[in-house]
């Protein structure tokens, strides 16, 4: 017992020792910074002391506990010579199990993903650092929920939501959704989900994509910010999952009752229920909807209002990027100068509007003076600048020419932001406005347009699309 103690004692001081010189280093700093100093010295042994305690875990010098790591099978054991102050300081059950121990082994019942990675999440514990790679991400995520290491527990979701566009070979960011609904860590499910949305062309291509879950599926399939070439793509993509998982009647017919049917034109309507074994099937199931559909394409969005309900999602588009529906714009050295372009798309989905195109103009400016800034300028009596240095980019989309064609129709713009993450390109923001992004009031903010090695910018360019959606929700129906 005396060993016991004076082992821990020991430990005490030497931890005592490791925050001294920690807080003494962060007094210097504070010091220095006080008298001005624009280059002062600083001392710090951080790194060293870092060093110390991986080699106490290594060499187990002074350990007074054993870490006995068993999988369910027990067919796999670790153990992990620690020390007590160490474990307490860190996790708090640690300190509950430590005070109620009655031997010097903790047995430790982990799954065998997570066993696999203890040594990691240990090493955590005495270092404050970790590497991993993808696929160990939820088994550390896993362990620092358990034993309530929170700063462990932020940093891995912290990564996660930095990872999801690395490249894995059966994809991970579906099954990185699935375990934060389980983990009910809201920040990683948001990001998850958002970055299957507005990347999911590329994420129907994986073999990832028919692995995911029903209930996935469906959330997926409810959503109007979907970001993919065509409808046509997303009945495709949903095809493949129905023959590759069999679902019940239920779940199948819920999905395919998801599909918006009107926002595909009527010939490939007509392809679809004559090749797709899928449709043949549940057409049942689906058969108003396309009824609906194919008269939705015979007649123009003001008659069809008269007899039917154009709120439903059935008539609302989702961001395609086919030519018909908006383009890609590419801004070369985009904080150099105002930058203009336009563009055609069809006038709505209807093939009633099939040959009827509406030409756009759109204008960046680099560094647009904001509304709420302009007052400043009003009360001096000051000319009012509309580019300033400091201010912030903005894109205004109107029409080349009015029409009576847009006659009880809104024209929702949509401005995909592209960024280059783990070597891929991806969809970092999407902003939806009526003419301007200053509606928004946050376009762009986060990006560093300056820098050159910018996530923003491929090739010293920033990659946009702009998406043009004829939104009929202002129609007013007078069904009898």
């Amino acid at each position: 017992m005396e060993n016991r103690d004076a082992r821990l004692l020991a430990g005490v001081l030497f931890l005592a020792a490791w925050f001294h010189l920690e807080a003494a280093a962060d007094m210097l700093k504070v010091d220095v910074a006080q008298d001005g100093g624009s280059s002062g010295d600083t001392i710090s042994h951080s790194l060293t002391l870092v060093q110390r305690l991986e080699a106490l875990l290594v060499q187990g010098n002074g350990s007074d506990v054993s870490l006995r790591v068993e999988t369910p099978k027990a067919d796999e054991v670790k153990v992990f010579q620690a020390h007590s102050l160490v474990l307490s300081l860190q996790s708090p059950v640690f300190e509950e199990m430590l005070l109620s121990r009655n031997s010097s082994t903790l047995v430790l019942r982990e799954s065998s993903d997570c066993a696999a990675v203890f040594d990691k999440f240990i090493r955590y514990l005495y270092c404050g650092e970790i590497s991993l790679h993808p696929d160990q991400a939820t088994s550390l995520h896993k362990l620092a929920t358990k034993y309530q290491v929170f700063s462990l527990q932020q940093g891995v979701t912290h990564y996660m939501t930095q990872n999801l566009a690395r490249h894995s070979r059966t994809g991970h960011v579906a099954s990185w959704y699935e375990y934060a609904l389980k983990a009910e860590d809201v920040m990683l499910r948001d990001s998850c989900l958002q970055y299957l949305a507005w990347n999911l062309s590329s994420v129907l291509q994986s073999g990832e994509w028919v692995t995911i879950s029903s209930q996935l599926l469906m959330t997926l399939l409810q959503r109007s910010d979907l970001i993919l070439q065509s409808e046509m793509e997303l009945f495709a993509g949903l095809e493949a999952w129905i023959i590759q998982n069999e679902p019940d009647g239920l779940t199948a017919e819920n999905a395919l009752r998801a599909v918006r049917y009107a926002m595909i034109p009527p010939r490939e309507l007509f392809r679809l229920q004559t090749q797709s074994t899928v449709l043949a099937r549940y057409q049942e199931s689906v058969r108003d909807l396309l009824y609906m559909s194919y008269q939705f394409h015979s007649a123009s969005p003001l008659q069809m209002a008269k007899f039917f309900d154009v709120n439903c999602s059935l008539f609302v588009p989702r961001n395609y990027l086919s030519p018909v529906w908006g383009a890609p714009w590419i801004i070369n050295n985009p904080t150099r100068d105002d930058r203009s372009t336009s563009f055609q798309t069809q006038l709505g989905p209807s093939s009633h509007d099939a040959n009827k195109r509406v030409t756009w103009n759109a204008l960046f400016s680099p560094r647009w003076l904001p509304l709420s800034m302009r007052s400043m300028y009003s009360e001096t009596g000051a000319m009012q600048p509309t580019r300033v240095e400091g201010g912030r980019p903005r894109i205004i989309i109107t029409p080349a020419t009015s029409s009576a064609d847009f006659a009880g129709v809104n024209f929702q713009k949509t401005v995909l932001v592209m960024a280059q993450q783990q070597a891929r390109l991806v969809v970092k923001h999407v902003y939806n406005f009526h003419q301007s992004t200053e509606e928004n009031g946050d376009f762009l903010a986060e990006a560093d347009l300056y820098r050159r090695t910018s996530e923003y910018l491929i090739d010293s360019s920033l990659l946009l699309h702009i998406v043009v959606k004829p939104m009929y929700q202002t129609l007013i129906t007078t069904k009898k």
